[in-house]
Order: C-alpha cells, then structure tokens, then sequence
C-alpha cells in the first residue's frame, strides 16, 4: 500500500494528513515512479491554503525524483529502473506516483535523486528567468529578491555565472553570508535598510534592468523603484501574499516600466522547452557553476512540520521530503 499526504480541507499546516493511497497501474502514456525524494516549495503552500485552487481532496507537491517501477501501453523512451525527475502535475506528496511519461526527465549520471528533487523546480524556475524571460548579460546588474531562498540561491548562482552583478535582499543578518555564498556582491537586510535606496546608492542613481520578485506584496512597490527607466519587473511569486491591486498609471509614473507575471508552466508546456530547460540546468549543476545545497530534509509523513517551518521563514534553501 502507498501512503501519500492527502489535504481534504484548505488551511493550515494540520490539514496536511497521512493516510493510505491506492495509486493504481499506469495507463497509456503513463509511468509508475517510486519517489525517492520530493522538492518542498512555497507553490505548495498556495494550495494548501487554497490562494491556488485545485479540487478538494488533493495530493500537494510537484517536484521529485525517482525510480520507474512499471510503464504503460505506449510509452517510448522510458523503462523500469531509470532514474527519472519531474515538476508537473500536482501529487507528489506520495511513496509512489503516477506520471505522464512526457513530463518526465530521464537523471543523467552525477545528478542525485536528492540533487534533482532539491533543484528541479527551483532550478527550471531559475532558467526561464535568467535566459529567457529576461536575457541576463554579461556586464548587467540585478536585483534579486530572498536571495537566500531555494530559487534565490541557483538564480543569483547562475546570473553570476552569466557575468551579472548579483544585488540580493534578505530578511535578516544570519542569511548575509549565504547570499554571498550564492553569488551576490551586495547583500541588502531589508529588516533594517530601505532596499530602493540602497539599490539607487549602489547603481549611482541609476537603478537596475531587471528586479526578480518572487515575494509579492511586501516588496512589490519598492521593487518598482528600483527599477531604471524602462525597466522590467519580474513578479514570479507570492511568498508574502498576493500583490495589491494598483492602476498601470503607477508603471508609467515610476519610468514607463514593464511588468510581467511568469508561470514555470508555461515556459515548459512543450516538451521541447521543458527538455531544453532541463538540460541547461544540468548543464550547469554538473559543471559546478551552480551548487545546491540541501539544508533542511523531513520525512514525508512529518511534512505538516515542513510547511510550518517553511510559512515562517526557518528554513533556508532547498528543503526536501522523503518518503
């Protein structure tokens, strides 16, 4: 028998349950994966707590890794024992999974079930960000928010890489040195410094091309005035809550800026850029240019302790579960 956490009732971190789960045989087009370790996000929390519906009861989690235990009728390319990881769709909360065979990615050798379930998500994130919703360049200078974050840490990493001065915020003077460690030439605590001022103090007034947002509400019209003329605000998270309403006059005011919502969904609802993604973040984690490290790990059944940790901000880079 499987047993997953199952959530019947939106709220809290108690309505995370363990119980029983009858997964199944895979169907055309599907594979059954023996999880061997789960990615913990933030996204997990929206829908826990309802912020991001899906039908009532529900298997959370969308990231992990494993091992194909059986295919189904169709499926090409994948055979039991590969090592396999996965971002999509909802229901990696579980011992076993049932996979659509074409959002799966086959490990290569040197990426860890753990490694990959730590930085799929986060890490995929990190890609369409960098390269792809905005182009970072060598020379360039960025703001990047909770720097010390699972999706802070490989994006401020992999814009270093690029050439990037990485400018990061955290929340507190014990999460300094990690941002530095991730690539960031300044580090702002924005528990007691302005963060647009300091951004206009160290660009000379000038501001930044880009700000990566992935907090929301606390942060989004600071993030604005960081921002050169032109520039591009990237509002890809809600770690604080959903951003406020406002009128788009407030974009015009603050330098005819531009403003864009991200979703990983859609920069990887073809399987060519899902693939493609993929293989530059491998690329990259194998090269050693990017690190990620895994800070806090909790059996599955204890994931209720998980989310409680992570709402309240102990927890410090990639977290993961384990079955």
């Amino acid at each position: 028998m499987t047993y997953a956490i199952r959530i019947h009732q939106n709220g809290g971190p108690e309505q995370l349950n363990w119980e029983p789960l009858e997964v199944g045989k895979p169907g055309p087009g599907e594979v059954l994966v023996r999880n061997e370790a789960i990615g913990l996000n933030f996204i997990d929390v929206y829908y826990r707590t309802g912020l991001y519906a899906t039908p009532l009861p529900f298997v959370p989690g969308f990231e992990g890794a494993g091992v194909v235990e059986e295919v189904g009728a169709g499926v090409e390319g994948l055979e039991v024992g590969d090592r396999v990881g996965y971002i999509d769709p909802i229901g990696a909360y579980a011992q076993r999974v049932l996979r659509p065979a074409d959002r799966l990615i086959r490990l290569p050798d040197g990426i860890s079930a753990k490694v990959a379930a730590a930085s799929m998500l986060k890490g995929l994130t990190a890609e369409y960000l960098v390269r792809r919703t905005y182009q970072v360049q060598a020379g360039d200078t960025l703001l990047v928010h909770a720097a010390a974050g699972g999706v802070g840490q490989i994006l401020c990493q992999w814009a270093a890489h690029l050439g990037a001065t990485v400018i990061g915020t955290v929340g507190s003077d014990e999460k300094v040195a990690l941002a530095k460690q991730a690539g960031c030439q300044h580090v702002i605590n924005s528990s007691t410094e302005a963060i647009s001022t300091r951004v206009r103090e160290l660009t000379g007034g000038a501001g930044v091309p880009v700000v990566y947002d992935g907090v929301g509400k606390d942060t989004f019209v600071d993030s604005l005035d960081c921002l050169a003329p032109r520039g591009l605000m990237v509002s890809f998270g809600n770690a604080s809550g959903a951003v406020e309403p406002f009128s788009p006059v407030l974009l015009a005011q603050k330098g005819s800026l531009y403003l864009t919502r991200p979703a990983l969904g859609t920069y990887t609802q073809q399987r060519d850029d899902l693939l493609e993604s993929a293989a530059a973040l491998f690329d990259v984690l194998l090269s050693g240019a990017v690190a990620v490290p895994i800070y806090h790990i909790w059996p599955l059944a204890d994931a209720a302790q998980a989310h409680a940790a992570l709402e309240a901000r102990r927890t410090t880079g990639s977290c993961l579960l384990i079955p």
